[in-house]
């Protein structure tokens, strides 16, 4: 680039795109929507500089640069669904806010306080509650809401390893309403010397999870069917690692037995079961189960609940 180009304008926006594309390479996450930005900026100042310069060789770049836009933000739209005629309308709507929701799964599955899949899922709702600040509000219906045999034993057998905190007695928590919620805190997700908790995202995105997360498990056939928590954190981590077309796993290859299994809290042996349902209630379609992988398909009508993994 000549280093007297005039306008200065377009010489310092080609200064400054050749530090974005640098910028880019040294990333360690790939993005393609950044990507496709990036030469469609390339496009837009190599096609002014051949104005300025009559210079073919520089029109023949922006028109390169152009395809590599369209090509990157076509490998973007089939890998995330989005500006596609007739594409999901998802409750979650980009890659960021897919990988914070497997984040939370999995976060869950790491540090559960009680065993067994009751616990897991009371624990998800109350993560989900308390992400940000390690505290938050959460009411009698919230915990009803959920199949649990026994909420208030499961509640106190959180306050008494240490992983919850009321400002009262457990009967106070489930007697509570949304007028009078009770306000909890989770001491391993408050933020230490002013950092934050084990999670990055703010209180915009802990309110789409937990949206997302309860209208999941709360799905009216699910709950039509009456579907213990095994079978609703099964609906979870299937939809959290489907497709973009939603097949199970990246490219539709499956899922681990073992890593489904510790995400629901159960035996790999139960899992088997646990799909039946799960396909019983419509989630699940053309299903396969071996001993070490399920394949299928998530149903149509509950695609909007999905979060495409990575392509790669």
């Amino acid at each position: 680039m000549p280093h007297d180009l005039q306008p200065v304008v377009l010489r310092d926006e080609l200064i400054e795109l050749g530090d974005a594309f640098r910028a880019y390479q040294e990333s360690s996450e790939p993005d393609l929507e950044l990507l496709a930005s990036l030469h469609a900026r390339k496009a837009r100042a190599f096609a002014t500089w051949a104005d300025v310069t009559d210079d073919g060789s520089l029109r023949a770049e922006a028109r390169r640069a152009e395809q590599a836009a369209a090509n990157v933000r076509l490998q973007w739209e089939q890998r995330t669904g989005q500006g596609v005629e007739g594409a999901v309308a998802r409750v979650l709507t980009g890659p960021n806010q897919w990988e914070h929701a497997r984040g939370v799964l999995a976060y869950v599955r790491d540090h559960a306080p009680v065993p067994g899949p009751e616990g897991r899922l009371l624990m998800l709702l109350l993560t989900l509650r308390t992400a940000c600040r390690g505290s938050g509000n959460v009411t009698a219906l919230d915990v009803n809401g959920l199949p649990l045999g026994d909420a208030e034993q499961l509640l106190q057998a959180m306050v008494d390893a240490g992983w919850l905190r009321l400002p009262g007695t457990v009967a106070d928590l489930l007697a509570s309403t949304s007028e009078n919620p009770t306000h909890i805190i989770v001491p391993s997700l408050l933020p230490h010397d002013g950092d934050r908790g084990p999670f990055v995202f703010g209180k915009s995105m802990r309110a789409k999870l937990s949206g997302w997360a309860q209208k999941a498990v709360g799905e009216r056939k699910l709950r039509k069917k009456k579907t213990p928590a095994a079978v609703r954190l099964l609906a979870l981590a299937c939809a959290a690692h489907s497709s973009a077309d939603g097949r199970l796993g990246p490219f539709g290859r499956g899922l681990e037995v073992e890593m489904l299994a510790s995400l629901c809290a159960v035996d790999s042996t139960q899992l088997s079961q646990l799909v039946e349902q799960l396909t019983a209630a419509e989630w699940l379609t053309e299903v396969s189960v071996t001993g070490t992988h399920i394949t299928g398909r998530l149903c149509e009508r509950v695609l909007e609940l999905s979060c495409p993994v990575p392509a790669g």
